[in-house]
């Protein structure tokens, strides 16, 4: 498999979970109607509750993914994908959706950690933030079509089918990864499957300083976007007035985010991951500073908030992929493990976080751009934590655990 065939098949691998999410925004007014929902917010739950659910199960796909192989793995969770989403399709009542939802949540998982476990065993240091950068920009495909997407399917056949095109992608990548997919995983690196063996890895991969505070951060920056997403629908489109318009801001938003993340290939191997991640957080908090004080003033509109909310999103292409590459350096050897224990906090703590924030929503922006202050600050603090209070180094190589 080619590089080219390699970068695009891990990103749809990924952008499976994010089309789950996106695909689903301009529909939720819809669904919420159609099943009787009626708080507004509740809404929301159908995104916060995959989140969640697929942040809980992500500890167990990267230590299955160590002892029997990487692709065994993505086959699963993309037969499950199919199946839960033509079910999804059927139902008529939110609880029964809502617990579909969730179970999606835990196999979808594995199509997030799996991507990242391939790429360390293929790549270490900058040259893995590079290629996880082109990842991301080809990933980021996904979040600009998806709500143009899931509109164009509610006007010619319901929201429903929805769940219906989800399905037919995962039975395409499926098949694509059954053929084409090598194993990755490297045979001195296989790991028994017994509990202590697991609790072991996990405890390496959480416990190293060099590492933890780079978990924890990317998890608070998560939850900043996690929580836009999940109030994207109600601020953007409704109390901000977008209207129709809306699948189409959040589209170039997320095209502007892939060429930021672009650029971030093709600068990170020249200045270094921490560095340009470092530089970028520090970006986020000014940025977020003054957002926060124009919508306190009240005056907030539509094209003030987009500009000012497409540069902190940008901020946070720059932070993802190298936050991921620092975390995964140290350990080649059980790169699932730790593959899964970072999307485990970067899920749960960020998915949590981020259904909080947009559960807080009150007509502004005021909750969100509060947040995205709160998390650049806090995930500042915690990479001084694992740089020893120095910051802007180059990479390091240590050996491997």
């Amino acid at each position: 498999m080619g590089q080219g065939e390699f970068i695009a098949l891990m990103a749809m691998l990924m952008a499976l979970q994010a089309l789950a999410i996106d695909v689903m925004l301009p529909a939720l007014g819809v669904i919420a109607r159609d099943l009787g929902l009626s708080d507004p917010n509740d809404r929301q739950l159908l995104i916060g509750v995959f989140l969640i659910c697929s942040g809980l199960a992500s500890l167990i796909p990267g230590s299955l993914s160590d002892r029997f192989g990487r692709k065994p793995v993505i086959l699963v969770c993309l037969a499950a994908y199919f199946t839960v989403s033509l079910a999804s399709a059927l139902v008529t009542d939110f609880t029964v959706l809502l617990i579909l939802r969730g179970v999606l949540g835990v196999f979808t998982s594995g199509l997030m950690v799996m991507p990242a476990a391939v790429l360390r065993d293929r790549f270490e240091g900058d040259r893995m933030a590079s290629m996880q950068s082109l990842i991301a920009m080809v990933f980021m495909v996904v979040p600009m079509l998806a709500p143009l997407l899931g509109q164009g399917i509610m006007l010619v056949a319901g929201w429903r089918w929805i769940f219906g095109v989800m399905a037919g992608l995962a039975l395409a990548f499926g098949i694509w990864t059954w053929l084409r997919l090598p194993e990755t995983l490297h045979a001195e690196h296989r790991q028994s499957i017994r509990p202590m063996t697991i609790l072991s890895n996990m405890r390496a991969a959480v416990t190293r300083r060099d590492a933890l505070g780079y978990f924890l951060g990317a998890a608070l920056v998560q939850s900043a976007l996690l929580g836009y997403i999940n109030s994207a629908q109600q601020l953007v489109a409704e109390a901000l007035g977008a209207g129709q318009a809306f699948p189409a801001i959040f589209g170039v938003m997320a095209l502007i985010m892939a060429c930021t993340n672009f650029v971030n290939s093709r600068i990170v191997e020249r200045f270094g991951a921490r560095r340009v991640s470092q530089s970028a957080l520090i970006g986020l908090i000014i940025v977020s500073g003054v957002h926060l004080a124009l919508a306190m003033s009240g005056r907030e509109t539509l094209w003030q908030f987009v500009p000012l909310m497409t540069v902190g999103m940008c901020f946070i292409s720059f932070i993802g992929a190298n936050f991921q590459a620092i975390a995964l350096q140290p350990f080649a050897r059980i790169a699932g493990a730790a593959a899964s224990a970072l999307a485990f906090i970067r899920l749960v703590a960020g998915a949590s976080l981020g259904l909080l924030i947009g559960q807080a929503f009150d007509g502004t922006a005021r909750p969100l751009t509060g947040a995205m202050l709160a998390a650049g600050v806090f995930a500042l603090l915690l990479v001084l934590y694992s740089e020893k209070g120095r910051l802007f180094r180059r990479l390091h190589y240590p050996t491997p655990d």
